[in-house]
């Protein structure tokens, strides 16, 4: 592990080189090279055929068509399906038209975020995980110093492969991250919280993703999350935390949680500027005419998302 890391550019190209040394060119991140190669590869196909249904929903392929796109037989690609999203190919597509999504937020159209004001801390699963926010404003950070410390680690979740940091005060930064893309990821974390001491931790990147996607049977303590941003993103991003697991809402219902029902926009703006994925769900805001719109992990990332998530309250329901 290094510890104590500093800033900027020159600071990550000094971590890759020390990396290089130590385990050999091409092997910068041994833990995530040590992962299990058939889960890696079959998340890959996964996440292939749903890109895969998702542009083609209007044509309503079919199984085989699907599965020849990811190089598998019919069956083993259902079977894979199945064992991941708990539901097969098909009826995942059907939670993901338009007029599904727009049926949705119809049957939603009671969310407390669209009618409450903004608590700071909300049930962000379906089996009742609470997490409690704390925030900081760039210039209160600034004012800490340069003696803040923080881990960081690399573990693989249902959506692929994640950067996970946390602080003293809680989690504060987890990303998606596309295979060969860890260099930017990682840079891109530090910039964000300049000044801090890097620590690698590759234990606790593990611990805390078990925890985030745990099962019922798994539940564990309350997450603590700190986030930095202005005093409107943090109104906006606590106002996500009251969007309840598997529903849906808009820029709009945003807008009007935090009772600035003009600033669609500017909600938007701070939706995409959020750094804890899937935690502060902004992958549950959609456009009014159920359009999925962007997402800053990756497109593919919020139907998988969507799918998952609203299978999952199938599920539940039907225990």
């Amino acid at each position: 592990m290094y510890k104590r890391v500093g800033k900027g550019d020159k600071c990550v190209r000094q971590q890759l080189r020390m990396r290089k040394k130590r385990v050999g060119l091409g092997q910068e991140w041994p833990q995530i090279a040590n992962m299990k190669h058939t889960d890696t590869l079959n998340y890959q196909r996964i996440e292939a055929a749903i890109h895969y249904l998702v542009l083609h929903a209007k044509d309503q392929p079919s199984l085989e068509e699907v599965a020849e796109k990811v190089h598998l037989s019919a069956f083993h690609f259902q079977r894979l399906f199945t064992d991941w999203a708990g539901i097969s190919p098909k009826a995942f597509l059907q939670y993901l038209t338009a007029q599904a999504l727009k049926d949705r937020l119809q049957e939603d159209a009671n969310l407390q975020v669209a009618a409450e004001a903004v608590g700071l801390s909300s049930s962000s699963r379906v089996h009742d995980l609470m997490l409690k926010m704390e925030g900081v404003t760039p210039d209160a950070y600034r004012k800490m110093g340069q003696s803040l410390h923080m881990q960081f680690g690399w573990a693989e979740s249902p959506f692929g492969l994640t950067l996970v940091a946390q602080a003293e005060k809680g989690l504060c930064w987890l990303a998606f991250v596309p295979s060969g893309q860890e260099a930017e990821a990682l840079q891109e974390m530090q910039a964000y919280w300049a000044g801090a001491h890097w620590e690698e931790a590759p234990e606790m990147a593990a611990q805390k993703i078990t925890e985030i996607f745990s099962t019922p049977d798994q539940a564990t303590a309350p997450l603590k999350l700190w986030l930095k941003g202005t005093q409107f993103q943090l109104k906006v991003w606590e106002a996500l935390l009251r969007v309840p697991f598997g529903e849906l809402c808009t820029y709009q219902d945003l807008a009007q949680a935090i009772h600035q029902p003009k600033a669609s926009r500017a909600v938007g703006s701070a939706v995409g500027k959020n750094h804890l994925a899937y935690l502060i769900p902004c992958h549950r805001v959609i456009r009014k005419q159920g359009i999925l719109g962007h997402y800053r992990w990756g497109a593919q990332k919020k139907p998988m998302m969507l799918g998952w998530e609203a299978n999952q309250v199938q599920l539940k329901a039907a225990t």
